[in-house]
């Protein structure tokens, strides 16, 4: 049983800074491609940024110069640095991952943790 736990959202006031983690657990064999995506209230789940197993990433304009992605490939974990938070910022945010595990590999989700970015 694979799972993916998301923590570090929280209320934040706007310019400020927030760090999400996400752990991947289970009988993984290997991670590839992992993601953070975020879902605001009547809104579509967008991609926000995501990173290759060697480290290229890919941001959604609206976060460039903002948010750093990362990864810990000996920890299975993928980490989101938020600075210079802006209200539009507000979302459930989810990381997920494509896993090899014995047999096959698919698509995993986290359940999210929610940012909240208000004065």
């Amino acid at each position: 049983q694979v799972q993916l736990v998301e923590s570090g959202g929280d209320l934040v006031q706007p310019g400020g800074s927030l760090r999400l983690s996400c752990a991947a657990s289970g009988s993984i064999l290997s991670i590839n491609g992992m993601g953070w995506y975020r879902q605001a209230p009547g809104k579509e789940r967008e991609l926000v940024a995501s990173i290759s197993r060697s480290a290229t990433t890919t941001y959604v304009d609206s976060v460039k110069g903002r948010f750093t992605i990362s990864r810990d490939n000996a920890r299975n974990t993928v980490y989101l640095q938020m600075n210079s938070l802006k209200p539009e910022d507000t979302a459930v945010y989810f990381c997920n991952a494509d896993i090899r595990v014995v047999g096959y590999s698919r698509t995993y989700w986290g359940k999210g943790t929610p940012v909240t970015v208000s004065s």
